[in-house]
């Protein structure tokens, strides 16, 4: 007899795990495994990536912050004594959701080089959702502990009646325009994430470093070497110009004074063809020629087809740099 009640129990919490959050939790897992298994060019990794950016964190959020659903004008003014949970509507609710999700990205970015983690791809999306899943438990939690009267549902019919039925008309409007400008946001960042930009083509250069893991990460370039000593690098070049490009790298040891090079040396040059929409990276190694004690800048000037005889840092197509110091032997 104990048994049955205890399975019967189980069941009866399942039947009241609220669906929107059932929902998201299982979304937000979904579109994490994707994002980190699929290449950075798939389309499906980015329209899973839109939704667990913009909206999934912040309506986890929501939902503990507002367990309860909205009261009515004569419910609100019955009586100040009352205590209950505070609670919006449905409008209000995707609308904080989205701000939320918005302002909760960046501060993941700033925590996670504090714990010591290196701002890749897969820990901001890592951490973002299993940082969405746990606040999710926790706006079930607060839901369940809210009378059922007041606790908030999913229930799309009885939610629209609620938007055009006894509110009055300011409420009506206020709501309508903040659909509306929910809605306006959103369509911008899909069509900037999926249109190509209209102002003609761009190349992007970046430099990349090995971590303790073999992963590729940026701002881990070494800042003292040896005498000598080699450092390993990889280059990478996006083109994005519309047509296949053919590029020209030229790796320049400066020395400077007062802000102005007194003196360039050339390391390394590589010619690279890269295919118009694609990335082309390769690992290569440099090795600084100044003097022990010296602290030098290390400039990668990229250029398209063939360099000037004396390549700068303003004739480069892009440029991007790092600053070394040789170490007393």
């Amino acid at each position: 007899m104990s048994h049955g009640t205890s399975r019967w129990t189980r069941f009866g919490f399942v039947r009241r795990y609220p669906f929107d959050l059932a929902t998201v939790s299982i979304s937000t897992a979904l579109a994490t495994l994707i994002a980190t298994s699929f290449p950075s060019g798939s389309l499906l990794r980015l329209f899973v990536t839109v939704p667990l950016a913009l909206f999934f964190p912040g309506y986890a959020l929501v939902s503990v912050l507002f367990p309860a659903t909205e009261r009515d004008a004569g419910e609100a003014a019955a009586t100040t004594a009352e205590r209950r949970p505070r609670g919006i509507d449905v409008i209000e609710r995707l609308g904080l959701a989205f701000v939320l999700s918005v302002a909760t990205l960046p501060l993941i970015v700033l925590a996670l080089p504090l714990a010591g983690q290196a701002l890749t791809a897969t820990t901001i999306t890592t951490t973002l959702g299993l940082l969405t899943v746990v606040v999710a438990q926790l706006g079930v939690v607060r839901r369940l502990r809210t009378p059922d009267g007041e606790r908030f549902t999913v229930a799309p019919i009885a939610n629209l009646k609620s938007i055009s039925g006894d509110r009055n008309a300011i409420a009506t409007v206020s709501s309508l325009l903040l659909g509306l400008a929910i809605a306006a946001a959103v369509s911008t960042l899909l069509v900037a994430f999926l249109v190509p930009a209209s102002g003609g083509g761009f190349t992007e250069l970046a430099l990349y470093s090995e971590d303790e893991d073999g992963e590729l990460v940026t701002g881990a370039l070494p800042s003292e070497v040896e005498p000598e000593e080699s450092i390993p690098l990889t280059i990478a070049i996006e083109n994005n110009e519309g047509t296949d490009q053919e590029y020209t790298v030229v790796v320049q040891e400066q020395v400077l004074e007062n802000g102005s090079v007194v003196d360039r040396t050339e390391l390394r040059r590589i010619e690279a063809s890269v295919s118009d929409g694609a990335t082309g990276s390769g690992e290569r190694s440099i090795t600084p020629t100044a003097e022990p004690g010296e602290t030098v800048r290390i400039s990668v000037l990229l250029y398209e087809d063939d360099p000037p005889a004396t390549p700068t840092t303003e004739s480069a197509t892009e440029e991007t740099h790092f600053w070394i110091t040789v170490t007393e032997p």
